[in-house]
């Protein structure tokens, strides 16, 4: 353990948004029982994108004894994210195209709410 600059998140502050957890690029940030909590402090690695987002100003950078940033740890946890993700992706209703391999917009089609890429977007419109 070290002193070092982490992420501190209020939780009287904090409203559950989840808005924290996609700018954090390491994963160290996740909605635990509707409260933003950092998961593990070898995660975080103090660099503080999260804290322009936050509406409430729950989120802090503080100065404490914390364990070393983990550069492999958090690695690895973005890889899990990621899989997790991709295994729930979107997909373009006429074409399948995934949103891993195309921009997708929602859109409703005959009453029902989906996805279309891009390329199949001048065709939906157009007819």
């Amino acid at each position: 353990m070290a002193v070092r600059s982490i992420v501190k998140i209020d939780e009287e502050l904090c409203n559950g948004c989840g808005l924290c957890v996609t700018p954090c690029a390491e994963g160290a940030i996740e909605l635990v029982d509707g409260k933003a909590k950092v998961v593990k402090d070898e995660l975080c690695d103090g660099a503080g994108f999260c804290l322009a987002v936050c509406p409430t100003g729950a989120l802090t950078i503080e100065q404490r004894d914390a364990a070393a940033f983990d550069e492999e740890a958090a690695a690895e946890r973005v890889a899990e994210k990621l899989a997790a993700a991709v295994a729930i992706q979107q997909r373009c209703f006429n074409c399948g195209r995934s949103e891993m391999d195309a921009v997708l917009f929602p859109c409703r089609k005959s009453g029902e709410s989906t996805w279309v890429c891009v390329k199949c977007l001048p065709e939906l419109i157009h007819g």
